[in-house]
C-alpha cells in the first residue's frame, strides 16, 4: 500500500488545500521564488553576445537544479521520515496546482466588468493576460477570460498534475519552473527573441501532451460532442503549438469563437479564429467554466489515483 501513502495520500491533501486556500497571498511561494531567480540570471545574462547560447544554458541549468533539488529533498525525507515526507509533497502539490485561483481571477473580471463598469473591467482583466486591454469591449473582455481560463486549465492544472504522475514532486516543480521562465522570457520581443528562445521551446514541449490530454478532458466532462469536433478542426489553428486545443475545446462546448487580432505592446497580432459563432457571451457563462475547470481537475486527479491504486493486493 505503498502508493496510497506516498503517491495517493499527499495528492489528496494537496488538491483539497487548493480548493479551500487557493494561492494565499501572505504565505511564501516557491512560484516567487522561481521568478526572481529567473529575474536575476536574466539581469545578468541577457545583454550583449552569444544571448541564444547563454539563455539556453540558463534555461537548461534552472530546470535541471529544480528537478535535482525537489528530488533529493524527497529522497532525504523519504529515508529518515515518512510523514514529513508526505506532508512536503502535499504542501507542494498544493503549491503546483492553481485552479481556484485562476477561477478567482477570472471571476473577479467578470464581477468588475458588472459592478464597476467597463473601465474596471478591463484594468483587472490587465492583471491575468499579457495583451492591451485599454480599448476591448464587454464581450471581448469576457471572451478573453474565457481563452485564459481554457489555456490556464492546462498550464496550471493538467499539466503540473501530468508531470506528478510521471515523476512526483520533483517532475512537477521542474514543469513549474519551465512554464515561468516561458511566462517571463518567452516572448518574441526584441529583448527575448534570442535570450528566451530555447525556454520556450521548452515550454511548447512540455505542454505538448498536456494540452491535449486537457482539451480532451474538457470534451468529456461536458459531453460535448461538438467539443470533439472543434479540437480536430481548430486545435492547430493557433500561433501557439498548445493553446489552441483547450481554447478549441471550450469554444466547441460554447459554441462561441475565439481568436481574431490582439493588440501586445502596441502591436496587433492576428490570431486564427477558433470557431465560427461570433456571439455574445452571458455573464451567467463564468458558472459554466467553473464547472468545467473543477470537473477537469477532480477528473484529473482521480484518474492519477485509478493508475496509481494497488487493486492488484486486495485480490
Amino acid at each position: 500500500m505503498e502508493q496510497i501513502k506516498l503517491i495517493i495520500l499527499p495528492l489528496i491533501i494537496g488538491y483539497i488545500l487548493d480548493l479551500i486556500l487557493g494561492d494565499p497571498r501572505k504565505l511564501p511561494h516557491p512560484i516567487i521564488g522561481f521568478g526572481n531567480t529567473i529575474a536575476y540570471f536574466d539581469k545578468i545574462l541577457n545583454k550583449g553576445k552569444f544571448r541564444l547560447l547563454k539563455g539556453c544554458i540558463m534555461a537548461s541549468f534552472l530546470a535541471l537544479m529544480v528537478y535535482s533539488l525537489f528530488f533529493f529533498l524527497s529522497e532525504f525525507l523519504l529515508e529518515i521520515n515518512e510523514i514529513g515526507f508526505i506532508a512536503f509533497t502535499s504542501v507542494f502539490v498544493f503549491y503546483g496546482l492553481a485552479n481556484k485561483s485562476l477561477l478567482q481571477e477570472g471571476i473577479e473580471v467578470f464581477h468588475h466588468l458588472n459592478s464597476k463598469g467597463l473601465e474596471a473591467g478591463r484594468k483587472r482583466l490587465s492583471w491575468i493576460v499579457g495583451r492591451d486591454t485599454s480599448e476591448l469591449s464587454e464581450k471581448e473582455i469576457r471572451l478573453a477570460v474565457f481563452e485564459t481560463l481554457s489555456e490556464n486549465l492546462s498550464d496550471g492544472v493538467v499539466a503540473p498534475l501530468f508531470y506528478y504522475a510521471l515523476g512526483g514532486v520533483p517532475a512537477m516543480m521542474c514543469y513549474k519552473m519551465i512554464n515561468t521562465m516561458d511566462s517571463m522570457i518567452g516572448y518574441k520581443s526584441e529583448k527575448y527573441i534570442l535570450f528566451g528562445r530555447f525556454a520556450a521551446r521548452m515550454d511548447d514541449i512540455a505542454n505538448f501532451i498536456p494540452s491535449r490530454i486537457t482539451a480532451i478532458l474538457m470534451a468529456c466532462v461536458s459531453l460535448s460532442f461538438r467539443s470533439v469536433q472543434f479540437i480536430f478542426k481548430y486545435g492547430k489553428a493557433h500561433i501557439s503549438p498548445n493553446a489552441g486545443y483547450p481554447e478549441a475545446a471550450l469554444a466547441g462546448i460554447l459554441n462561441c469563437r475565439f481568436g481574431g487580432p490582439h493588440n501586445y505592446g502596441g502591436k496587433t497580432v492576428h490570431k486564427p479564429f477558433i470557431g465560427k459563432h461570433d456571439r455574445d457571451i452571458k455573464d451567467s457563462e463564468i458558472k459554466r467554466i467553473v464547472y468545467i475547470n473543477h470537473s477537469v481537475c477532480l477528473l484529473s486527479i482521480l484518474i492519477i489515483i485509478v493508475i496509481n491504486f494497488p487493486f492488484h493486493k486486495l485480490l
